[in-house]
């Protein structure tokens, strides 16, 4: 068995785009476009050769809110410098929902409200300000 992707639902494609790659920096590897169903299916992964996909589908007619459960956890990346990587994305305008205090673990929302785990690579880097200080912000 291989595991291939997690859907997400969202409501605005652009939105979600953007976060995904240019916060996230995932790129996109196929997008197809179903005007009989009236939807848009666009695939995402890290780029790495076989990864699995983030697939965002947008129905184009949905007016409601999708409900956000908790059910669902989160997608979870590995970064390199989990410090750096905070900062860019908080530079971009997103809230760090759990800040990385102790140098491994943080937790931002994607404009649908996704909970997205970033994990350091390796070892825990040494704890270090401003992270060290931060508080949680919202739900992660």
């Amino acid at each position: 068995m291989k595991y291939l992707h997690s859907m997400i639902r969202v409501r605005d494609l652009d939105k979600a785009l953007h976060f995904f790659i240019h916060v996230l920096g995932l790129k996109e590897t196929r997008k197809s476009e179903h005007p009989e169903g009236k939807y848009t299916l666009v695939f995402l992964s890290t780029g790495e050769p076989d990864a699995p996909e983030v697939e965002l589908t947008f129905n184009w007619a949905q007016e409601e809110p999708y409900t956000a459960g908790r059910n669902f956890g989160h997608l979870a990346y590995e970064v390199d410098d989990i410090y750096a990587t905070c900062e860019r994305i908080q530079s971009l305008g997103v809230v760090i929902n759990r800040p990385p205090r102790d140098g491994r673990m943080a937790f931002i929302r994607s404009p649908d409200l996704i909970s997205i785990e970033l994990l350091q690579k390796g070892k825990p880097l040494p704890p270090k300000e401003p992270w060290l200080s931060m508080t949680n912000k919202g739900e992660w």
